[in-house]
Formats: C-alpha cells, structure tokens, sequence
C-alpha cells in the first residue's frame, strides 16, 4: 500500500482542527492559523477563502470520508450484515482514534458552519447512519427504523467518545475496548 504526502491543503486543514479542538473555532484567529502552518495569516486565502470555508471543508470532507469507507466496508462484506456492522465499527472506530481533534471541532463548532455546509454534513450523516441501521435491520429483525437510526446514533456516540475517554489506554487497547463494546451494544457478536 503506497502512502502519499499529505497535500498543502491538507497539512493546514489538520493544524487548523488542532487548534479549533483546543481553542475553539472562534478563539483561533486566521493570524493564528497561519503562524502554526508557518506562513502568514492572509496566505491562507492562497487555499482557503475564509476561516468558515476551512471549516465547511474540514467537516463535509470527514462526512463524505465516512460515507464512502462504510460504503466499501459493507460491500466487502458480501451481503452478511454481520460482517458489514463489524467493518462498519472498525472503520469507525479507526477513524476516530486517528481524527480526535476533528471530533471535538464537530461537536463543538457544529454552529459555526455556513447554512449549506451544515446541510450537506447533515446530508452525508444521514447516509451515513442510514448504512449503519439497513445492516442492523437485516441482521435483527427486531428493529423497526426508527430504532436502528437510534441504535447506529447510541453507538456513534460510544466510539465518539475518544477525545474524552481512554486517557492512559493504548490506543491498540482502546481500540479493542471500544470495538468490542460498540458490537455488543449492537447485538453483533465480535467473530
């Protein structure tokens, strides 16, 4: 598996969700921004055209990364909702040991977002929980939808706890922890 580079674009979107994590969206200023990616403030407008457009790209390109890796984990799962829901909390919980500080900026920050960016994450997280519950559905039959949208929503919010859980666990043990813990509140037996 080849690795590429991060992109320019990238490395400031990540700087920039580190510093929104720890200071909030409105307690980083562009000047800010750009001292830590070591360039000046108003050269960020050479990738960015506002504070809010990184904001909208940070948190839609996390949705849409979300969506289509639970997309292909469910196709690899060849039609066995089982299998589909254990590579649905892999991913997730992958995603969410690796993406702290973007966890916290959804949480946090979630307001700050332009009206059509809120609606296109929300767009994308529908799908998204969507996925999960039509896999939990098929596998229990004694879900209604209602019940698997809050099920995948109950479960979202156990793997989303990272940035607040887990201090002085591993990750590898965290991960373990949380997976198994994700399955079991989903009905979903770990092998």
């Amino acid at each position: 598996m080849t690795v590429t580079e991060p992109t320019r674009r990238e490395q400031i979107l990540a700087t920039a969700a580190d510093l929104f994590a720890a200071r909030g969206f409105h307690g980083v200023s562009v000047a800010d921004l750009g001292a830590a990616c070591g360039i000046s403030g108003p050269a960020l407008y050479k990738h960015f055209a506002s504070k809010q457009a990184m904001l909208a790209e940070m948190l839609t390109s996390i949705s849409e990364r979300l969506l289509e890796v639970g997309r292909e984990r469910v196709a690899a799962a060849g039609g066995d909702p089982a299998d589909a829901l254990r590579g649905l909390v892999d991913w997730h919980v992958e995603f969410a040991l690796g993406h702290r500080p973007l966890i916290i900026v959804q949480d946090r920050d979630w307001e700050s977002l332009p009206k059509d960016a809120r609606e296109q994450v929300r767009r994308l997280q529908r799908s998204y929980v969507g996925l999960w519950a039509d896999q939990l559905r098929a596998l229990r039959h004694d879900l209604d939808g209602a019940r698997a949208h809050a099920a995948a929503q109950a479960a979202f919010g156990l793997l989303n706890s990272t940035p607040r859980a887990g201090h002085g666990i591993p990750d590898p043990v965290l991960r373990e922890l949380l997976g198994s813990m994700a399955l079991a509140a989903l009905g979903v037996s770990s092998s």
